[in-house]
């Protein structure tokens, strides 16, 4: 009986001493290479004291300082264009430039009902805008049209009136028809709109558009260009509130290069553009 009971501690501390042995020599040999390791990284440290520092930069073939400067002005221009190509983003001088060739239009009918939209300014007194905003369309057949009696521009906190001189043949709003042009006789002090009739509108072109958005002034909005429609407008991707009809599309040199008309029936974030052509400023004389 007692053997028995002696045999298994016998082996249990058999076992023990095994396995204390056996971590001493890992914890030795585990030891050894790290202290190896730290004297490989001391030599190395060491070696690295003795070399001069340099920059990260590349090499130079014997460029004076103003062809360095230069050299970095040159790159930072580029990366700036690249940015600006890349995001679709506007300078902010060039925005706050654009943002003041357009006001707030005000249009009054016959039966005490008024409108609100946008006009750009062209030079010499001219407005170019949307005939829906200064005309009363889809009267054709009724025996009591409605007409627009007046046209107001908002400046510099008056309200001036303004003449329509020549109009397209839109007979419904969002047409290709869908423009007018207007002209004050009093002097304007407006930065004149720069145009552009060649634009291409190719898809996914970045665009911007400017407008009196839901009357509370001018507001910028950025988009891109979708689709071209089959009675040449555009659609793009930027939101249609009410008050921006009229207003400016602007390419990324902040150049004027079509009109919002309108939008998709219950949806905002989809508008119509109508591109710039020639026939729209027959009547404008500088």
């Amino acid at each position: 009986m007692s053997t028995r009971r002696t045999l298994p501690t016998v082996i249990v501390f058999s076992c023990a001493l095994c396995f204390f042995g056996l971590g001493n020599y890992l914890g030795a040999r585990q030891n050894a290479d790290t202290d190896a390791r730290f004297a490989a990284l001391r030599a190395e440290l060491a070696q690295l004291r003795l070399r001069q520092p340099v920059g990260t930069a590349g090499t130079t073939l014997n460029h004076t300082p103003t062809d360095a400067a230069a050299g970095r002005a040159s790159i930072v221009d580029d990366v700036k264009r690249q940015l600006q190509d890349e995001m679709g983003l506007l300078p902010l001088n060039l925005l706050k430039a654009r943002r003041a060739s357009f006001v707030e239009l005000y249009s009054y009918d016959d039966r005490g009902a008024s409108s609100y939209g946008t006009a750009g300014y062209l030079g010499k007194g001219y407005f170019i805008t949307v005939k829906h905003g200064v005309v009363a369309l889809g009267q054709e057949g009724l025996a009591d049209p409605r007409k627009v009696t007046s046209v107001k521009l908002s400046y510099k906190g008056k309200m001036l009136n303004a003449k329509v001189i020549d109009v397209g043949d839109a007979k419904i709003e969002v047409d290709p028809g869908d423009w007018a042009i207007l002209h004050v006789k009093e002097s304007i002090d407006l930065p004149p709109l720069e145009t552009n009739l060649a634009f291409g509108f190719d898809f996914a072109d970045p665009i911007f558009r400017l407008g009196n958005d839901y009357s509370k002034g001018i507001i910028l909005s950025t988009g891109y260009v979708g689709q071209k429609t089959p009675n040449d407008l555009v659609t793009c991707l930027t939101d249609g509130h009410p008050g921006v009809s009229g207003g400016g599309v602007l390419n990324r040199d902040g150049e004027l290069v079509g009109i919002p008309i309108g939008r998709m029936q219950g949806d905002y974030r989809f508008s119509f553009i109508l591109p710039l052509r020639q026939e729209m400023f027959r009547k404008v004389s500088f």
